[in-house]
C-alpha cells in the first residue's frame, strides 16, 4: 500500500478528496491529511510517503515553500498540484519544483484518476530500477557512487581523503586515461532521481550500451545534471551514442579527461560541466569536449554598451537598440570568448538593463515577466540564436513599454495643468475644447486622459468645482443666490439650483439657512 498526502486549508476539500480517491482505488492508498505546507512537511521528515496533492495558497506554509523544501530532501514524494488560481506565475513555480501535474479546483475526477494513474505508472518503473540495482545487476554501485557525489559536493576537501574515499569504494585508480562527462537533459525534462536518469538514459542506448553503462559510476549533481566517472574512452562513448540520432533533441553533452596524476577529481567534473554548457554556442550536437580558455583570460565584458542600451530603451529607437544587440550578443565574439564571457554579459544585461527597468516600473505582463525570466539565464535555452532571439524580443517589449510609461507620465503632467486651469478659471464660459486646446492635446485622447486622471468626465468635474466654490460663498457671504451663480459660472439661476440640488439634495437656499443654524 502506498502512502498518498493530501495538504489543504479547507477541511472539506481534504476529507472530499480523501473520499474520492479511496472510492476509486480501494486498498491502494493509506492516505495523510495535512492543513497547511508546515504540517506536510512535519510529517513528511518521517519519510515514507510516496505521492503528495498539495493546494497553493495556505496559511504558515504555502505549497510552493512546501515543494521547496521537498526538493532539499532525499527521498521526495511525486508532487501533484491542484490550485483555484488558473495563473501563470503559480504554473511556472510548479513545474520548476518538479511538480507532475497541475489541475485547476473544481478537481475533474477522471483528470485527478488519470494523473494518479500516471504516476502510478512512474513510481514503478522507478521501484524495478532499484530492484534490479538491489539486486546486485551491476549497473552501478551505490555506494561508489554516494562517495563521488560526496566528493565533488565538498571542493575543500584535502586530497589525501579524496584519495582514501575513492581507495574505499575500489575507484582509487582515478587518474590520466580517465573522464568525466555531464549529460544535461532539456529542462523541463530533468530527472528527479538516479535511477529515472540512469533509466532514460538506458533507453537511449544502441544494444551494447546498457553493457557499458554497469561498468560506470553515474550521480545526479545538484542541477540534476548526470555525471558520469570512469575510463574515458567508456564514458566519450556512452555520451556520443546517447546523442546520436533525433531522439536525443535537447541533450547537451560535455566531456573533460584527467590529463595527469593528483589532478582534482572535482576539476575535472567542472570542465565537463563546462564544456556542456558551451555546447549552445555552436550549431549542430556532439559532445562538446572540454578545452582551456586562451591564457589572456576571459574577455572583458563592454559595460559602457550595455549602458548605452539601458538609456537607450523607451526612447524608441530600435534600430539603435539592434545594432548594439548585435555587437553584445555577435556569435563569433561569443565562441571565441567562451561561456564564461557569454555569461558574465548575461549576467551584465540582467544587473544593468532588466532588473533596472523592474525596479523603475514594475511588471507589465505575463509574456514580458516570462521572456525576462527565461533570458535571465543561458542555461534555459539549447542553442545561442534562441537566447540572443529571447534577448531582442525582451528589450522590443521593454522598449514599448517604457515609452508608454513615459508618455502617460507626460500626458498626465499636461492633465494636472488642465486641472489647475480648471480650478483658475471655473468662473468663465469654459468647455472641453478651450481646457485641451490650452493643454495642446486632441479633444478626443484629452477626454480619454481626463477620466483615467480625475476618475470623471469633463462636464462632472467642472461642475463638482463649481458646486464647492459655490458652498463656500454660500457659508460666508450673504449675496444673492442670482450672484453667487454668477460667480461660479452657472448661466442662470434655474440652472445653478438645479444643479446644486442634484449634487447636494437640497437648494442653495435650504444650504444657507441650514449653515447658519449650525454656527
Amino acid at each position: 500500500m502506498r502512502t498518498l498526502m493530501i495538504v489543504d486549508d479547507e477541511k472539506n476539500i481534504r476529507l472530499g478528496l480523501s473520499a474520492m480517491i479511496s472510492r476509486e482505488f480501494p486498498e491502494k492508498y493509506r492516505i495523510e491529511l495535512a492543513c497547511d505546507g508546515a504540517e506536510a512537511l512535519a510529517k513528511l521528515e518521517g519519510g515514507g510517503t510516496d505521492l503528495l496533492i498539495t493546494d497553493i495558497r495556505m496559511p504558515k506554509m504555502d505549497g510552493i515553500a512546501l515543494m521547496k523544501r521537498i526538493r532539499e530532501m532525499d527521498r521526495r514524494p511525486l508532487l501533484l498540484v491542484l490550485s483555484g488560481h488558473d495563473d501563470f506565475a503559480y504554473a511556472k513555480e510548479a513545474i520548476q519544483c518538479e511538480v507532475k501535474g497541475y489541475l485547476l479546483k473544481p478537481i475533474v475526477r477522471e483528470e485527478l484518476f488519470a494523473a494518479l494513474r500516471r504516476l502510478e505508472g512512474e513510481l514503478r518503473r522507478q521501484e524495478e530500477l532499484s530492484s534490479r540495482l538491489a539486486a546486485g545487476s551491476g549497473r552501478f554501485d551505490a555506494l561508489r557512487a554516494s562517495q563521488l557525489a560526496y566528493i565533488l559536493l565538498h571542493p575543500g576537501m584535502e586530497e589525501s581523503e579524496v584519495r582514501e574515499r575513492l581507495e574505499s569504494v575500489g575507484a582509487g585508480g582515478f587518474g590520466p586515461g580517465w573522464a568525466a562527462g555531464v549529460l544535461r537533459f532539456p529542462a523541463a525534462e530533468r530527472p528527479q532521481r538516479l535511477e529515472e536518469a540512469v533509466s532514460r538514459l538506458e533507453r537511449l542506448l544502441p544494444e551494447g550500451g546498457a553493457e557499458v553503462l554497469r561498468r560506470v559510476p553515474v550521480l545526479l549533481d545538484k542541477d540534476r545534471n548526470l555525471v558520469l566517472l570512469g575510463e574515458g574512452a567508456e564514458v566519450g562513448r556512452l555520451l556520443e551514442e546517447a546523442l546520436a540520432g533525433g531522439s536525443a533533441s535537447g541533450l547537451r553533452a560535455g566531456l573533460s579527461f584527467c590529463r595527469k596524476e593528483g589532478l582534482p577529481l572535482r576539476q575535472i567534473y567542472l570542465e565537463a560541466l563546462s564544456a556542456m554548457r558551451s555546447g549552445f554556442l555552436y550549431a549542430g550536437g556532439g559532445v562538446r569536449r572540454y578545452e582551456a580558455p586562451p591564457s589572456s583570460g576571459t574577455a572583458a565584458v563592454p559595460l559602457e554598451l550595455i549602458r548605452r542600451l539601458s538609456n537607450l530603451l523607451g526612447t524608441r529607437r530600435s534600430t539603435e537598440v539592434r545594432a548594439l544587440l548585435s555587437q553584445l550578443l555577435d556569435p563569433g565574439k561569443a565562441r571565441a570568448s567562451g561561456v564564461a564571457y557569454v555569461e558574465a554579459v548575461s549576467r551584465s544585461l540582467n544587473e544593468l538593463v532588466f532588473d533596472q527597468v523592474f525596479h523603475a516600473y514594475g511588471e507589465e505582463s505575463v509574456e514580458i515577466l516570462r521572456l525576462y525570466k527565461k533570458a535571465g539565464s543561458i542555461d534555459h535555452f539549447d542553442q545561442y540564436h534562441e537566447y540572443v532571439h529571447s534577448v531582442e524580443q525582451l528589450t522590443e517589449l521593454l522598449d514599448q513599454y517604457i515609452a508608454s510609461i513615459r508618455a502617460v507620465h507626460a500626458d498626465h503632467k499636461e492633465i494636472k495643468r488642465a486641472v489647475q486651469y480648471i480650478e483658475e478659471n471655473y468662473a468663465k464660459n469654459l468647455n472641453m475644447a478651450m481646457v485641451s486646446n490650452h493643454v495642446s492635446l486632441s479633444y478626443t485622447y484629452f477626454s480619454q486622459a481626463f477620466k483615467e486622471y480625475t476618475g470623471e468626465n469633463f462636464v462632472g468635474y467642472l461642475k463638482k468645482v463649481r458646486i464647492r466654490r459655490a458652498k463656500e460663498l454660500l457659508e460666508r457671504e450673504d449675496g444673492r443666490i442670482y450672484e453667487i451663480a454668477e460667480q461660479v459660472g452657472f448661466e442662470n439661476t434655474k440652472q445653478f439650483n438645479r444643479v446644486f440640488k442634484e449634487m447636494e439634495g437640497i437648494t442653495p437656499m435650504e444650504y444657507r439657512s441650514k449653515r447658519s443654524l449650525i454656527s
